[in-house]
């Protein structure tokens, strides 16, 4: 069994939990279901640098990236740094997140938030809502046909974006008019090996009418340009921040970077 396997299996078992102990109908009644969300989509097209800061304190193939970190106070300083957006992992076993790490960061800042997680049955959905998200992630890897519309589908009609993340050409083939945004992971979630060529290799095969997004690896301005170049338009960073004790300040230092060398070329 892989990595993802076991995280999908795992999920499995977290999400009836869940469900059983906070029922669908109690999580309409959490103070952030019905709160206006900013848009995912539009705050990365309206950005100057279309960057996605992350918020996560481990992985399974780093261990504990920054175990300490506290998202309330990590987010305004995304969003001061200049980021478009926030992600925030959700899930606790691999990750060492948890639902309240998003609504702490949805309280201490404006910018739109996409709720991290192996989303894999509706109640995960109303979920991200009743926690303050503006978007959901959804992994082709772990997904069928299906399964990507109806959860697509239900996302958008309780007001989320989706974010649907490729590692593979065939992936392609799951997308719908139900999605807003298409990710290329560079990191493969079965090892968690990241090559950044991956995002360059499937770029030409994204649809044009979605914003394209690259995930994961991101290491240097130099890396970010060429991946904008080939057109994507949002950049998913995590570690490269949060690795630092002070992520924002990383961040801060990267958004002025690229924004010289675009002004530049």
């Amino acid at each position: 069994m892989n990595i993802l396997d076991k995280i999908v299996a795992h999920k499995r078992k977290e999400v009836e939990e869940r469900a059983e102990r906070v029922p669908l109908k109690q999580l309409e009644y959490y103070r952030h279901y019905d709160i206006s969300r900013p848009s995912f989509s539009k705050a990365i097209r309206e950005s100057d640098t279309g960057i996605i800061a992350e918020f996560k304190r481990r992985s399974p193939s780093k261990g504990d990236i920054n175990p300490g970190a506290v998202a309330a106070k990590v987010a305004p300083g995304y969003e001061n740094a200049g980021a478009a957006c926030m992600s925030v992992l959700t899930d606790s076993e691999f990750f060492g997140g948890n639902n309240d790490d998003l609504t702490s960061a949805r309280d201490a800042c404006s910018l739109p938030i996409i709720r991290k997680e192996f989303i894999i049955d509706p109640y995960q959905i109303y979920e991200a809502r009743a926690i303050g998200a503006s978007a959901i992630l959804l992994i082709g890897a772990i997904l069928d046909r299906r399964q990507t519309l109806d959860l697509a589908t239900l996302a958008n009609s309780l007001g989320l974006e989706v974010l649907f993340e490729i590692h593979e050409e065939k992936e392609l083939d799951l997308l719908n008019s139900f999605i807003q945004l298409v990710g290329i992971n560079n990191r493969n979630l079965k090892t968690f090996e990241v090559d950044i060529d991956q995002s360059m290799r499937l770029a030409a095969r994204l649809p044009k009418e979605m914003l394209a997004v690259a995930e994961s690896g991101i290491s240097s301005p130099d890396e970010y340009i060429a991946l904008r170049e080939a057109g994507f338009k949002g950049f998913l960073m995590g570690e490269y921040f949060m690795k630092h004790s002070d992520p924002a300040a990383v961040c801060r230092d990267f958004c002025e970077t690229v924004r010289s060398k675009i002004t530049i070329a």
